[in-house]
């Protein structure tokens, strides 16, 4: 069973996304959250696999929770979807930048949502590739010359997995890193968890923001 925590500061969405959540094979909804706050608490205490995220709520809002979520989670992390009822390019990258590691319109259709839910468990993110490319090459630079803090060094990479992380900020699937690099999709994992690992990385989105914000990747180079 996959377990998902359902977060949203609006009564009538919650009930109907838990109702829509409970009803299909496989979900089991583990807790409901009002805000922010009580998110980041009942996803310490219940350890979803997935959290379905509002972003505008009073309080903390859902990119901030998202952010400390991943920060206090054990591995492995939950996977988080971004809820919003705003299709606005900066809540993407803002999610992007959080860790998310999908993003959704509360108007998305039942059938597709529970797609993405099984699409996220399953380790896939819910953002194609070139709308990753597109919205880093809008956002990165601008986010990063406001950042108070320098985006992670990438000294402690060896060139292989610099190799990996240029082309995953590049767009490219696991499948197509592994043709670029002439190794296998599972010898490609590999680098990339350690990348992962060692720049402390909870979701791919954030490692093609890195690659971005770091300079490995420049705009124009995508792809």
């Amino acid at each position: 069973m996959t377990r998902v925590l359902v977060v949203d500061d609006q009564i009538l969405i919650r009930v109907g996304l838990v109702a829509l959540l409970r009803a299909a094979p496989g979900l089991d909804v583990v807790g409901e959250a009002s805000s922010g706050e009580e998110a980041v608490a009942l996803a310490a205490a219940e350890l979803p696999d997935i959290v379905l995220m509002d972003i505008r709520m009073p309080g903390m809002d859902g990119i901030t929770a998202t952010t400390r979520i991943l920060a206090q989670a054990a591995d492995p992390a939950p996977r988080i979807i971004i809820l919003t009822t705003f299709d606005l390019d900066e809540y993407v990258y803002a999610a992007l930048r959080a860790g998310a590691s999908g993003f959704l319109l509360k108007d998305t259709p039942p059938d597709r949502l529970l797609a993405a839910v099984e699409t996220v468990a399953g380790g896939d993110m819910l953002f194609a590739p070139s709308v990753v490319c597109r919205l880093i090459e809008a956002y990165a630079f601008r986010e990063a010359d406001r950042a108070a803090q320098p985006p992670p060094g990438l000294d402690p990479l060896t060139s292989r997995e610099l190799d990996v992380l240029r082309l995953v900020g590049q767009g490219l699937s696991n499948p197509e890193i592994a043709g670029r690099l002439v190794v296998s999709v599972a010898t490609v994992k590999t680098h990339l968890n350690r990348t992962m690992a060692k720049l402390n990385l909870s979701s791919r989105a954030q490692a093609v923001v890195l690659a971005y914000e770091s300079g490995l990747v420049t705009p124009g180079h995508a792809g």
